[in-house]
C-alpha cells in the first residue's frame, strides 16, 4: 500500500512526480517570500526535522522537504509544519532528493533555491547572508564554506577527509574551493536550471561542482557555521565511504 492510499488527507498531489516518487502538500503549507525556496532532503530524520523546520520557518515561508523513503515517522513530523512535503517511495539517496526538490521549486516559479541538510548541522541564519552575497556579486551560485566560517565539533578525521575532497576537486574538476562537500548552497533560478543531478548518493556533491563549472556561470563561496554532534556524526556517511565515492567518481569520469 502506498502512502497516498494509507493517508487520504495527503491527497493533494504536486506536479511533476516521477514513477519513483509520490508528492504531497502539507495541509498547513502557506506561501510567503514567494521567490525563495528551501529544499531539505530528509531520510529517517524524525528526531531532528522539527527543530530544523522551526529554525527555517523563522525566516522563510517556501520550504519543501523531500522524504527519501524514510522508515521512521519523518513524514508525519513534517506534516505538523506549514511546508511542502514530497515523498520518494523508496530510499534513492540525497542526490536524487535534491534533484526532486530543485525541480519542484522551479515548477513553482522559484527565483532563488537553497539546499539545506535535515540533520541539524546547518544554521538557517547563514542563508540570508548567502542570498545577500549572491545578489550583491551577481553570481548564480553561493556555496557555503565551513573552512571560511566555523566548523563546531568537527572530528580530526572528518577534517582530513574533507581536505582530501578539496584536493580531489581541484585535480579532477579544475575548481578551486575551500570546501568542496558542503550541503548548504544558494542558487539563482538560472543556476538551478543548469543542474541535473544523476548521481543519487553522496557523490552528487562532486557532480554538482562539475556542472557548476561547466555552466560557465559565476559562483562564490560564503562563510557558514556547521555544527557537528555525536548524533549527526553517527547518522552521517562513515569516513570509509570517501574512498568508495572517489572511485565511483573516477569511473564516471573515465566513461564520459
Amino acid at each position: 500500500m502506498s502512502i497516498a492510499e494509507a493517508t487520504p488527507r495527503w491527497s493533494n498531489e504536486s506536479p511533476a512526480a516521477s514513477p519513483h516518487e509520490a508528492s504531497f502538500i502539507s495541509p498547513l503549507a502557506r506561501p510567503r517570500m514567494q521567490g525563495v525556496w528551501i529544499v531539505v532532503a530528509a531520510y529517517n530524520e524524525a528526531q531532528r526535522i522539527g527543530a530544523v523546520l522551526e529554525e527555517l520557518l523563522d525566516r522563510f515561508g517556501n520550504i519543501v522537504v523531500v522524504d527519501d523513503g524514510s522508515r521512521d515517522s519523518t513524514a508525519e513530523h513534517v506534516l505538523h509544519y506549514p511546508v511542502w512535503l514530497l515523498h520518494h517511495a523508496c530510499n534513492l539517496g540525497q542526490g536524487a532528493s535534491l534533484q526532486t526538490g530543485i525541480r519542484f521549486a522551479l515548477d513553482q516559479g522559484a527565483e532563488y533555491i537553497a539546499t539545506f541538510d535535515a540533520d541539524g548541522q546547518h544554521s538557517a541564519s547563514d542563508l540570508p547572508q548567502m542570498l545577500k552575497a549572491l545578489t550583491e556579486t551577481r553570481a548564480d551560485f553561493a556555496l557555503g564554506s565551513r573552512f571560511m566560517g566555523q566548523a563546531e565539533g568537527m572530528p580530526t578525521l572528518r577534517r582530513v577527509i574533507l581536505q582530501l575532497a578539496i584536493l580531489f576537486t581541484r585535480l579532477f574538476s579544475g575548481v578551486s574551493l575551500s570546501d568542496a562537500h558542503n550541503g548548504i548552497r544558494v542558487m539563482t533560478r538560472r543556476g538551478a536550471e543548469h543542474l541535473r543531478i544523476t548521481m543519487n548518493r553522496m557523490e552528487h556533491a562532486s557532480q554538482l561542482i562539475d556542472q557548476i563549472a561547466a555552466s560557465g556561470l559565476k559562483y562564490i563561496e560564503v562563510p557558514v557555521h556547521i555544527r557537528y554532534s555525536a548524533e549527526s556524526l553517527r547518522k552521517g556517511q562513515p569516513s570509509s565511504a570517501a574512498l568508495r565515492i572517489g572511485l565511483k567518481l573516477l569511473v564516471e569520469r573515465a566513461i564520459r
